[in-house]
């Protein structure tokens, strides 16, 4: 059996979970509401203050989808009592981030700003110029705007500029040596 599809899943204070007809999974916190549609052959069942999945035999379509049920389930629990965040670090001469509004802007290098709007679940704070936090409640979405703003200024191992996560180590490479000896 998987190890991580066997886990249940606590449900904390303030959190209540429904599963409906066709295991459709709605889960509504202090933070907010999620919810999530699940394969109809798998047992999701509320036991008191945890969820228990279940998948029906050991066919190897099931056993895929016992631990990644399990774990979109978790996800969205603690995405609406916690909430996810994904901290950005701005490296570069002239580059920095702005918020006015619900408008992200950031100064990249280009001729122009870069802009992104607040929504779709996910909030943009700017504490320092060099740093931008991802908000919300939905774990991909979190991780997907992050690395969509990431994705305007890759980090590059020479003069270390770019967007990076916090968490990131950037290996740096020598430049060129120059061209001695050579005619």
């Amino acid at each position: 059996m998987s190890r991580i599809g066997r886990k249940h899943i606590a449900i904390p204070a303030g959190v209540t979970v429904n599963v409906a007809a066709g295991n459709v999974v709605t889960v509504k916190g202090p933070k907010g509401e999620l919810n999530g549609t699940f394969d109809k052959d798998l047992s999701i069942v509320v036991e008191g203050a945890e969820v228990v999945v279940d998948r029906p035999n050991d066919e190897s379509k099931f056993k895929s989808l016992h631990g990644l049920t399990r774990t979109l389930i978790s996800n969205m629990v603690t995405g609406v009592s916690q909430g996810f965040s994904k901290t950005l670090e701005i490296n570069g001469v002239g580059y920095r981030a702005q918020k006015n509004g619900k408008t992200l802007s950031l100064n990249l290098g280009y001729s122009h700003p870069v802009e992104f709007t607040d929504g779709d679940g996910v909030e943009f704070e700017v504490p320092a110029p060099n740093r931008i936090i991802v908000k919300g409640i939905d774990k991909q979405k979190v991780g997907q705007a992050a690395a969509v703003v990431r994705s305007w200024r890759l980090p590059e191992p020479y003069l270390g500029k770019g967007i990076k996560y916090d968490y990131e180590v950037i290996r740096r490479k020598e430049g060129k040596s120059g061209a001695k000896g050579k005619k």
